[in-house]
């Protein structure tokens, strides 16, 4: 059994507005897995089905063997399953290290080699522990947000257009930060505008249109197919 299966999945927001439409997906342990699209096909939506952040209309989402579909974020956090969204998610008036210290709330005290950890593989945060989030660069702030959701160390990591805002000199260092956090155990699900880079990274994408399923496939025979290229990459 996958890491997260998603089968069948039917949600949206509110009682009318469905946006995904029997959306499959799998995430295997310690595999990095990427959803790729036009605007508004569903990407993001997936991610926040799946964290319980909209509203489930049927389908099955398990995690690590158990179902969740429907289950509240506070409590599907604790499974080891870690969501960083695209905007909104550093606490701005909070230095780093509070901003880290509140990834690992659930716990009773904050675990220092995880701290430790997050400042060795992001060593500008540690620089600026003292600074406050508000203050610092998008990139940084992207950097702190993944930190966050690592204190906890995740089973699972799922990242909402991590490049989205950054400087293109930016881009390839999150990109290779994403890959350093899959290297050392962690699986990654990570929506991304920047879908030929994303995809040559990914073991696995999947393409959604309209709110479903389209293509799935290894990142590599994704980027070699003619038409996900003409119609989604940009020839």
């Amino acid at each position: 059994m996958a890491l997260l299966e998603v089968d069948g999945l039917d949600a949206g927001y509110g009682e009318d507005l469905q946006i995904l439409n029997n959306v499959d997906m799998r995430v295997e342990d310690g595999e990095y897995v990427t959803i790729v699209g036009p605007n508004g096909a569903g990407k993001s939506t997936v991610m926040k089905s799946v964290f319980g952040l909209t509203t489930y209309m049927g389908g099955t989402v398990t995690f690590d063997g158990g179902e969740i579909q429907g289950d509240a974020p506070e409590d599907i956090i604790h499974l080891g399953l870690g969501y960083v969204p695209q905007n909104d998610n550093v606490f701005p008036t909070l230095s780093v290290q509070e901003n880290l210290e509140m990834g690992a709330y659930i716990l009773d005290e904050v675990p220092e080699d995880a701290l430790a950890e997050v400042f060795d593989r992001f060593p500008i945060l540690d620089e600026r522990r003292d600074q406050k989030a508000g203050t610092m660069s998008g990139g940084q702030q992207q950097m702190l947000a993944m930190g966050r959701a690592l204190m906890l160390d995740p089973d699972l990591l799922m990242l909402d257009e991590p490049s989205a805002g950054l400087a293109p000199d930016l881009v390839a260092e999150m990109f290779d930060k994403v890959d350093e956090i899959n290297e050392s155990g962690t699986a990654i699900l990570m929506v991304e505008q920047n879908a030929k880079e994303a995809l040559r990274r990914c073991d696995r994408g999947y393409v959604l249109v309209q709110g479903g399923n389209r293509f799935m496939d290894t990142g590599d025979a994704l980027l070699a197919d003619d038409e996900v290229r003409q119609e989604f990459l940009g020839g």
